[in-house]
């Protein structure tokens, strides 16, 4: 999940998101549609003696595809991408085929060929995208050389070969620009996604422990009355019945587990929750980083915390929410696996921000890198697929969430260096609300009837 630091970035393998089977055979239903309209009209209404019947045919086999299609699958079929692939260079063919009847590229609508590629580009990976745009290419040069005349209600009208060389050059640009603006437009909003849904992921799962956190929490002082409840009886019990009463030791078994009970309550009551109802949802900004760092202590690194708060200001509290804790996680973490033999934490304060430093003496971010450092599925670290690189991006859409700013930099003397701050005063107001949440829910908790 961390991003490394000593290679370039590494594309990952996008998913391919499956084409619902419905989406292409409407597409078709249109182009079709379209076709058949074009060609009544122009031949029927404009005069123009085209090749109607062969023409009609080639129209004719898209529609039977079509009605193929919708009675061989279920409506909701979605389709492979070899399949889909499939259906995107029949259509290419198709097109072909019919323009070759009207006269190939000098036919206004050989524009169209452009379309069976945009489909690929925007839901397929790279591989067919690439297959698909050299089929477009060899059909658009196909055209170009050779295919029946235009034809004109007068004398045919002969095209300059420089004209219709520029119209194969235009084509196989659009097609090659499109194609490949397209597919990576639609690839990086996949990998958007993915990222964000990873970062949900990861935000939902610290939620999950914190939850489990605050119901051991309310399950202690739930408890807490019937067991001392239980304690008080259990002790006048082992101190009335006589010594050599049978009952005695089960008097005196039911004391001890009992306190051992009262042990184990108090040592949950202690973690802290999530849910407003525990004092301990707000702490000082020093002990939450401390904790967030704490769980990535390495032997062969030392993991230093340090305050240099201003004296005249006290220290913020700070609520404990999952996006800081997870967020300060991901980037202690990353500093301590790339750090050579320190990473130091910084926490400073005064009365307009709280600022946390983390500094590594590890090889630092390769200076091409920075400017894209946040960026979902960057991965800079040599021969390692493992790491998606997430781990950044996690993090700073995260701690982005509870209002903190981000900045990336190296050290002069060498090593990572990442700042985060934020308004103090919204950390505050944030975790008074916390705080008079948690009293309240106590107040109203005090006042029930026993």
């Amino acid at each position: 999940m961390n991003a490394s630091r000593t290679a370039a970035a590494a594309e990952p393998r996008t998913a391919f998101d499956r084409i619902s089977l419905r989406r292409l055979v409407l597409i078709r239903s249109v182009a079709v549609t379209g076709q058949a309209v074009t060609l009544l009209t122009v031949h029927f209404l404009l005069g123009f003696r085209l090749p109607l019947l062969p023409a009609l045919i080639v129209v004719g086999c898209s529609v039977l595809l079509n009605l193929g299609s919708m009675l061989y699958h279920r409506a909701g079929t979605r389709l492979g991408e070899r399949a889909a692939a499939l259906y995107l260079a029949y259509d290419t063919l198709q097109l072909a085929v019919l323009l070759y009847l009207t006269g190939g590229l000098e036919n206004p609508f050989s524009i169209l060929m452009l379309a069976p590629i945009t489909v690929a580009a925007t839901a397929l990976s790279q591989r067919p995208v690439i297959a698909l745009a050299m089929l477009s290419v060899a059909a658009i040069s196909v055209l170009g050389t050779v295919h029946d005349p235009l034809p004109w209600r007068t004398t045919p009208f002969v095209f300059p070969s420089d004209l219709v060389l520029g119209i194969w050059v235009a084509l196989v640009i659009a097609t090659v620009f499109i194609g490949g603006y397209t597919l990576s437009v639609a690839q990086e909003a996949r990998r958007l996604r993915d990222a964000v849904a990873a970062t949900q992921l990861a935000l939902a799962r610290e939620q999950r422990v914190s939850a489990v956190g605050a119901l051991a929490a309310a399950a202690a002082h739930e408890l807490g009355s019937p067991l001392a409840t239980i304690a008080v009886v259990a002790k006048e019990l082992a101190r009335e019945l006589p010594a050599d009463s049978p009952y005695a030791e089960d008097a005196a078994l039911l004391l001890s587990q009992s306190e051992r009970c009262r042990l184990i309550l108090a040592e949950l009551a202690h973690r802290p929750e999530e849910d407003g109802s525990s004092p301990y949802t707000s702490l000082p900004i020093s002990a939450l980083v401390e904790a967030a760092g704490t769980p990535y202590r390495d032997a062969r690194i030392r993991l230093i915390f340090a305050t240099t708060g201003d004296a005249a200001d006290d220290e913020p509290l700070v609520q404990r929410s999952p996006e800081i804790m997870h967020g300060l996680n991901n980037l202690v973490q990353n500093a301590v696996q790339f750090a050579r033999h320190e990473v130091s934490v910084t926490i400073f304060w005064d009365r307009a921000t709280v600022t946390v430093e983390i500094a590594d003496d590890g090889p630092g971010f390769p200076p091409h890198l920075m400017g894209r450092l946040g960026e979902p599925y960057l991965s800079t670290r040599a021969g390692d697929q493992d790491h998606m690189g997430l781990g950044i991006f996690i993090a700073q859409s995260l701690l982005e969430r509870s209002g903190a700013t981000l900045n990336f930099d190296n050290l002069v003397e060498g090593g990572a260096h990442v700042v985060i701050s934020w308004n103090r005063a919204n950390l505050e107001t944030a975790a008074r609300a916390l705080r008079r949440n948690a009293g309240g829910a106590r107040d109203a908790t005090e006042r029930q009837p026993v």
